[in-house]
């Protein structure tokens, strides 16, 4: 099955797998949403099925949990689990200091609520993901659905002393209809190119009346994990200032990679 996988998805899938070797018996999981993500929940999975894995994993988004729930890993709410031990995500991209941009498959809030609970948060993502300065992703930001035209003006308008190449955004859509997030909002897909000062857009963004939270992940990431075509995973922690290498082989596991629906 693996020999069917594109180079993208061969490196998504790297990466998920030598980030699930990271967790434990015991540990509570963050588990989050979007295809690299989904290939985690799927490793995490056969880990419970086949080597007899004792975890509890709470999902960011309502997919992620019938996918976990699917694949054989017990599901609880962040309420009941209260603190999390690791927190293993995707990302739309990320620099060098481990910032990112997430949002993309529209659960950024819960994201960043279950991993700011954890006491380590994980990425993963295809070499693809690196950038030298976020921004070229279009960064979301969650609004309320009252007034978002009202927001969406004072988030343009805000844009214009901050340090960014483009002010526009869009409402995204589902169809002929605006997405709606888990928690029944909008999402407003702002396209700046270049992101000169990622801390302080941050903060100015969650200031503006409407806007719940915003994509920009902080000084939240401990470590990436990045996966390639060919293989090679590279391991860095940001904390420890390490580096590591590993190469992951290819194992034909039709359980694994069956009926994916990502």
């Amino acid at each position: 099955m693996t020999g069917e996988l594109s180079p993208i998805d061969k490196a998504k899938f790297v990466a998920a797998k030598r980030a699930a070797e990271m967790v434990e018996d015991g540990m509570r999981v963050g588990l989050g949403t979007g295809s690299t993500a989904a290939w985690l929940v799927r490793c995490l999975g056969e880990m419970v099925r086949e080597d007899g894995l004792k975890i509890t994993g709470v999902p960011t988004s309502a997919r992620t949990a019938e996918l976990a729930r699917e694949v054989g890993i017990e599901v609880i709410t962040l309420d009941e689990a209260r603190w999390l031990d690791l927190t293993i995500d995707g990302a739309d991209e990320f620099d060098g200091d481990l910032n990112l941009i997430k949002g993309g498959g529209g659960a950024l809030l819960q994201e960043k609520i279950v991993a700011t609970a954890s006491d380590q948060m994980v990425v993963i993502a295809d070499k693809a993901k690196e950038v030298e300065m976020l921004g070229a992703f279009p960064l979301p930001i969650e609004v309320i659905p009252f007034g978002w035209q009202t927001s969406q003006a004072l988030v343009e308008e805000t844009l214009i002393s901050m340090d960014v190449m483009g002010r526009s955004s869009t409402l995204r859509m589902n169809g002929a209809s605006p997405y709606v997030t888990d928690e029944g909002n909008h999402i407003l897909d702002l396209h700046l190119n270049r992101i000169g000062n990622p801390r302080q857009l941050a903060l100015v963004l969650n200031q503006i009346p409407g806007v719940v939270e915003n994509g920009l992940f902080i000084d939240i990431c401990d470590t990436v994990v990045i996966g390639y075509g060919d293989g090679k995973v590279e391991v860095r922690d940001i904390n420890e200032g390490t580096i590591e290498t590993d190469r992951i082989d290819f194992v034909e596991t039709d359980n694994l990679f069956a009926d994916l629906g990502e």
